[in-house]
């Protein structure tokens, strides 16, 4: 037998064919090495401060409890606090949202794998008589029955489906993250509006006492009229101030069911009044500022956690985009019977089965993938600034709550010494006007300077009260792990 021997042309077309086949693929390898170029995650360098400006200085070896809201010492708050985790609408979405961040990862993590389906299909099909496709004596009227087990999987070799893996982590995490925060903002909020309630409680307890008092004065003073020893001009400004201290009671008593509206949507509740036995405006504890805050607590608010898991998965997407530059390659295949009896469909001989693998290689597309990982890089600087932001805002934050709780407790102290200084000045104005020394209108004076720096005593207390909530919020919470932390790098 002559053995087979092409021609020249032929020869030269086989040679040519071959190399640009080779041309082409290393240009194919080429691009796809270039499109797997992958800048791996660091965290943006973010110059923070040591410490802050406020606050006691020293190593940070004081742990916060997580539930940093019983350092106030109230068993109300504390019982509060514990309804809203239970029943507080916000934190049931939140934790609703993390239920779908977890399946969307578990889907991701899921394309990573084979998909096997199960099927089966029976049909009955008639053919013309006028169509020639088959000779005399063959059955133009049949049933065809089949079933099949299908396979199809998509070869990873880029890391596309493990990079979108790791982004629905990252944003099952963020989301994660958010239900803390959910919880760390619903903590704050209740302590904030059941101090406001003391304080309204407080406000309406002075307004009532001091209506008692301005009411005994003003009937001696219409038993002083009737024997024309003061004038109408006293009795009348003894009478407005009593009207004016009238006028502060139903404020407060509609501030004080609009509080307890409030935190009645905080519990879950539908209205209602808010129990509060033994608690006042003087059982909360004011707790303690540890000393030497590091700014490395910042790292661990919800917030910030949350703002660097999507950067992250925002990372990972700019590869996602990337891989569209390589070949997908794929195996699909099946297995099962056929036959037109359905009593012969697992009869031998009616096997059948076919297995493929397929490439596709994109070759141009009008940009659209560049712009995909334009798209995506953009994405992730969006990320970025939004990280740095939640940490320069988390740092402000934190300022802002120490420097009002310092100058809240000053403020506090300060209020105090007035209120006491005020009650001497009233009973002096008191014992001059009785001794004829001075006009009616210098113990009107008194007595509202007496009442307004009462109120404002309570004001300020309830202020360096929420500073406090106000700090620990800023802060993230408890920092039981990290001051461990700080204290095992501080052991020589």
């Amino acid at each position: 037998m002559t053995p087979f021997c092409p021609s020249a042309p032929a020869r030269r077309f086989g040679l040519r064919a071959v190399r640009y086949a080779g041309l082409g693929l290393s240009a194919a390898v080429l691009l796809t090495g270039c499109a797997s170029l992958r800048t791996k995650y660091e965290r943006p360098a973010v110059a923070l401060p040591d410490g802050y400006s406020e606050g006691p200085e020293g190593a940070a070896t004081a742990a916060v409890p997580d539930a940093w809201w019983k350092l106030f010492g109230d068993p109300n708050l504390d019982r509060l606090i514990d309804e809203a985790f239970g029943a507080n609408q916000d934190l049931a979405a939140a934790a609703a949202r993390v239920e779908e961040a977890q399946a969307l990862a578990g889907f991701a993590h899921a394309e990573r794998y084979p998909e096997f389906n199960a099927g089966g299909n029976a049909s009955r099909t008639r053919f013309s008589n006028a169509s020639g496709q088959f000779p005399p004596g063959v059955p133009l009227e049949f049933n065809s029955f089949r079933t099949t087990v299908s396979a199809s999987y998509e070869f990873d070799f880029w890391g596309r489906f493990r990079r979108a893996s790791e982004a629905a982590r990252a944003e099952l995490l963020a989301t994660e993250e958010g239900r803390k925060n959910v919880r760390l903002a619903l903590a704050s909020e209740v302590a904030t509006a059941w101090f406001d309630l003391l304080s309204l409680d407080r406000q309406l307890s002075i307004a009532r006492e001091t209506l008692g008092t301005r009411g005994e004065s003003v009937r001696i003073q219409v038993a002083r009229y009737d024997a024309g020893t003061i004038s109408e001009l006293d009795l009348a400004q003894a009478q407005s101030e009593v009207a004016s201290t009238e006028a502060t009671v139903p404020a407060l008593t509609r501030a004080i069911r609009q509080t307890e509206n409030r935190l009645n949507v905080l519990l879950g509740r539908f209205g209602g009044d808010i129990e509060r036995p033994g608690s006042t405006l003087e059982t909360p504890t004011l707790p303690e500022v540890p000393a030497g805050l590091p700014s490395q607590l910042l790292a661990r608010r919800p917030d910030v956690v949350a703002a660097e898991q999507r950067l992250i998965a925002a990372n990972a997407r700019i590869f996602i985009a990337r891989a569209a530059y390589f070949p997908s390659i794929s195996l699909t295949g099946y297995a099962g019977s056929e036959s037109t009896d359905l009593a012969d469909l697992f009869a031998s001989g009616t096997g059948i089965w076919q297995a493929a693998l397929g490439v596709l290689q994109p070759i141009w597309n009008a940009n659209r993938t560049r712009r995909q990982v334009e798209a995506s890089t953009a994405r992730e600087k969006q990320a970025e600034a939004a990280y740095q932001k939640a940490i320069q805002s988390a740092f402000a934050e934190v300022e802002d709550a120490l420097i009002a709780r310092a100058t809240g407790v000053t403020e506090r102290e300060a209020r105090a010494r007035q209120v006491e200084a005020l009650g001497r000045a009233r009973n002096l104005a008191d014992l001059r006007y009785d001794a004829g020394e001075s006009s009616y209108f210098e113990v009107l004076d008194a007595q509202r300077s007496q009442f307004v720096a009462q109120l404002t005593w309570t004001q300020a207390r309830r202020d360096e009260l929420v500073a406090a909530v106000a700090l620990f919020k800023a802060l993230g919470g408890g920092w039981e792990e990290v001051a461990a932390e700080v204290a095992v790098a501080h052991t020589p």
